[in-house]
């Protein structure tokens, strides 16, 4: 009996420690509170692209403005070597009857009230503010948008957009995207809409609610610097809406917020 428990000892005994060498080590939980994969966005990721090449593009661009209202107008948009810009609106004051001109230069933001059947004086400027600045509602025909300070949105990621491709908008060409807002704001950050782009960064259209900018022929050389269209004087600057009955040709302060007149046009 002791013979055969010692033998049954010596056969248990190298099994045991073998299984307790060979246990392998406890695989840890793995970590909580990973932070959210990052979401890749390709077409969010172009229009960044697209909109900061056009941010350095210089060049000088006519562009025909169709909102239904009327023939098409010809907007002439300026984005000179400097950073400096310049945009001229046909039709952009006085409810339609005026023609303007909106330009940013070293030495702030001004509008130019240019000769027209509304205003048939001579060009003159008017200083609205720093360069940066907002051109108050009220005098803003938002033509120019595209061009100037929509482009430091779409260059944003952490703007509240929602962006996918889109088909060019009739006669335009280049990648188009429709852009909409996500937030919940009545101030979205720009007019949703189908956005164009050529491979250089120049905007080839442009469509919203309230009409389509397209481009006409190819894009031109771009100045050292823009020029204002004329003199800076003390005058009033003129405003979108059409003069109120009785009042001077170049009425030009209606009440903030009031409605845009038909014809201006908001691409």
């Amino acid at each position: 009996m002791a013979r055969c428990l010692t033998g049954a000892l010596a056969l248990a005994l190298p099994a045991l420690l073998a299984a307790c060498a060979g246990d392998p080590p406890a695989t840890p939980a793995p970590p909580t509170g990973d932070p959210t994969p990052v979401v890749i966005d390709p077409a969010r990721d172009e229009v960044a692209a697209l909109a900061a090449a056009a941010q350095d593009r210089a060049y000088t661009a006519r562009y025909a403005l169709s909102d239904g209202a009327g023939p098409d107008r010809a907007i002439v948009v300026t984005s000179a070597e400097d950073g400096t810009w310049r945009v001229d609106v046909p039709g952009g004051a006085l409810g339609g009857t005026a023609d303007v001109s909106l330009a940013a230069t070293a030495d702030g933001l001004f509008q130019c009230g240019l000769p027209s059947a509304g205003r048939p004086e001579p060009a003159s400027c008017v200083r609205l503010g720093d360069r940066d600045d907002v051109v108050p509602h009220h005098l803003d025909p938002r033509v120019q948008h595209p061009f100037t300070d929509w482009l430091e949105v779409l260059t944003d990621r952490r703007a509240p957009l929602a962006v996918s491709p889109a088909r060019p908008p009739e006669g335009a060409t280049g990648a188009c995207y429709s852009i909409d807002s996500t937030s919940a704001s009545l101030n979205a950050p720009l007019d949703v809409g189908i956005y164009c782009y050529a491979p250089d960064g120049t905007p080839t259209a442009v469509r919203t609610g309230s009409g389509t900018l397209t481009l006409a022929g190819s894009a031109g050389p771009a100045p050292a610097t823009v020029q204002l269209a004329g003199p800076v004087t003390e005058g009033e600057p003129l405003g979108v809406a059409a003069p109120a009955p009785g009042s001077g040709p170049q009425s030009a302060d209606p009440a903030p917020g009031g409605p845009t007149p038909t014809g201006t046009g908001t691409p």
